[in-house]
């Protein structure tokens, strides 16, 4: 099966051996998106709700490298190091993501990279195959 690596400035460089996002047949796999800004290789802001912004906007970035949008996503997950910021993030979600929402799961874990306080991985069908 063909698998295409989707690579794009408009997202933060991978900072391991990992792709931003692969394309297999239908779907894309994309790896989990840290609030770090792509022109400055660094995470601006300790607010919770800035950094769902910044962590959604890369996301929005790998989409659309593979002609995609928040539309086409049918699976999220979201990494959070507080379960306490849940409310706050869920308020930054819904403005990226519109009803038939996508499964998601949210899960708080006990550090992130480069000390994210969320990260954000998605699942999306691909309108075409690369």
């Amino acid at each position: 099966m063909k698998k295409t690596q989707i690579v794009t400035e408009n997202a933060p460089q991978a900072i391991g051996p990992y792709s931003q996002a692969i394309a297999v047949g239908k779907m894309l796999y994309a790896s989990g998106q840290i609030p770090i800004v792509p022109e400055t290789g660094n995470i601006e802001s300790d607010d919770i709700a800035a950094q769902a912004h910044q962590a959604l906007k890369n996301v929005r970035g790998v989409l659309k490298a593979a002609n995609l949008d928040f539309a086409d996503v049918v699976k999220t997950t979201v990494f959070l190091t507080d379960l306490n910021d849940f409310a706050c993030v869920n308020s930054v979600y819904a403005e990226y993501f519109t009803a038939p929402y996508p499964a998601r799961s949210c899960v708080q874990v006990a550090a992130l990279p480069k000390g994210a306080k969320i990260e954000v991985e998605v699942i999306a069908r691909l309108k075409n195959s690369l």
